[in-house]
């Protein structure tokens, strides 16, 4: 199985890799056994809310993607697609892009987690919405607001080599050392 284009969405080419469907598929399984065996779930409403939660992580990772996006685009370096690898995305520029001041780095970096931190509190008010009820739609609107929260709006701040966070930090770095020969 090799890469393909899923779809162009906001003119972005989106990308989905082997792993990003292995991923997915494991975090389907995991997410519906969790509500079997720890929440006591019946099994097809288990099923169907691991399938509804996988896919609202993937739209919590584009939304994230169209953050940066939209901060690219804001900047005047767009992005031009997401590749989908395991359970994150990756932002796509163009290969002969000219080299960008610190400041452009870090904006764009900037956008993803804006725009998850705006997701994390809308579903935080569907979550609360649906607690009365219980069940699987808050079990998984519960996982969307987590998801969004947790991996895509405070955890993009680690800096763990792959993370907005790392982008910020190290652009942060280069824009506090002195210009030596001219350069920056």
């Amino acid at each position: 199985m090799r890469s393909f284009k899923l779809a162009t969405i906001l003119g972005l080419n989106i990308i989905v890799t082997p792993p990003a469907v292995y991923a997915t598929l494991l975090l389907w399984v995991g997410l519906s056994g969790v509500a079997i065996g720890l929440l006591e779930v019946a099994p097809l409403p288990a099923v169907l809310g691991g399938l509804a939660a996988a896919l609202l992580h993937w739209i919590g990772e584009l939304w994230h993607q169209f953050g940066h996006a939209w901060a690219a685009r804001s900047t005047g370096y767009p992005m031009t697609g997401v590749r989908l690898w395991t359970l994150l995305g990756i932002s796509l520029y163009p290969r002969d892009e000219p080299p960008l001041p610190a400041a452009t780095h870090i904006r764009r970096a900037l956008g993803g987690p804006a725009a998850s931190l705006l997701m994390t509190l809308v579903a935080a008010v569907i979550t609360r919405l649906l607690q009365p009820a219980g069940g699987v739609a808050y079990l998984v609107a519960l996982f969307f607001f987590l998801d969004n929260l947790l991996v895509f709006t405070l955890g993009a701040f680690l800096p763990l080599g792959f993370t907005d966070g790392s982008t910020i930090l190290t652009w942060w770095r280069k824009s506090r050392q002195p210009m030596i020969d001219g350069g920056g």
